[in-house]
């Protein structure tokens, strides 16, 4: 059967293709413009921009609008511009990740092999925590279900109650509207009052329980990993079968959050 061409279809395919071209093209000419003022100290003009980068004003002036409204860049009163607070936010936010784990590991190593459990490492993103490190051997007694990368609801899991623990009344209700406080074992807090009980309750002891509540035979406590500003960055907890938890070991798991909070440069009765 002879084969019929579908002007349409090629059509398409061609606008697709050429979207894409625009739109990587666009990213490169915005990464030019954002490389140029990071190697300027001082607010720089388009005039200048557009000569440094080799693009035409009119060009320039677009992408920078753009960049000013994402708050990637500032316009400076005198029609001149610098790099914006959106940038030193997304590298705080990246240098916090890395840093957390690199001083992290060898005090999740020791407390790995002081508890024989498995100790986990892990951040606040949206509304679940997401494991990024983990200390555990053959030994811990316990298959590892949520690899590296997995996530959790904050409500189900220690290191979420951390951080619910820390926010502000009103984005807890608003989380418990988006999630419905859906649970996944019988131990699972599924309403507000008892949730908002159980946060009171980690402010005043200052760690966390999760007790079967993500998932049945499974214990965790946690304690908080705090930065240099004081702001809550982690959690590091330790998991166990649930008749293997000991209460000894939640000292040595707040002692061992502690020095990982000093490593990030984190002072005693500084907090967010």
């Amino acid at each position: 059967m002879p084969r019929i061409n579908d002007p349409s279809a090629e059509r398409t395919a061609r606008d697709n293709q050429d979207a894409g071209s625009m739109t990587i093209q666009v990213i490169e000419r915005a990464t030019r413009l954002l490389d140029a003022l990071a190697s300027e100290r001082e607010p720089v003009s388009l005039k200048a921009l557009a000569a440094t980068t080799g693009l035409h004003p009119s060009t320039a002036h677009r992408i920078l609008n753009d960049l000013v409204i994402a708050r990637y860049v500032d316009r400076v009163d005198n029609g001149v511009y610098q790099l914006g607070m959106r940038l030193l936010e997304l590298g705080s936010l990246v240098r916090g990740r890395l840093n957390v784990r690199e001083a992290a590991l060898d005090a999740m190593q020791a407390l790995h092999k002081l508890t024989g459990q498995t100790v986990n490492l892990s951040i606040q993103q949206g509304d679940e925590i997401v494991y990024v490190d983990r200390a555990w051997s053959e030994r811990s007694g316990m298959q590892v279900v949520r690899a590296i990368g997995g996530r959790a609801p904050l409500h189900l899991t220690s290191t979420g109650k951390l951080f619910l623990s820390v926010a502000d009344p009103r984005q807890v209700r608003a989380y418990v509207t988006r999630t419905g406080l859906a649970g996944t074992t019988r131990n699972s807090i599924t309403n507000f009052d008892a949730l908002d009980r159980e946060l009171a309750l980690v402010r005043r002891l200052g760690y966390a329980r999760d007790n079967e509540e993500l998932e049945m035979g499974v214990r965790c406590i946690a304690a908080g990993i705090r930065d240099d500003t004081g702001r809550l960055v982690a959690g590091l907890s330790i998991s166990a079968p649930a008749e293997r938890l000991q209460d000894g070991w939640v000292q040595q798991l707040v002692e061992t959050a502690r020095t990982i909070s000093g490593a990030l440069g984190y002072e005693p009765g500084r907090s967010s």
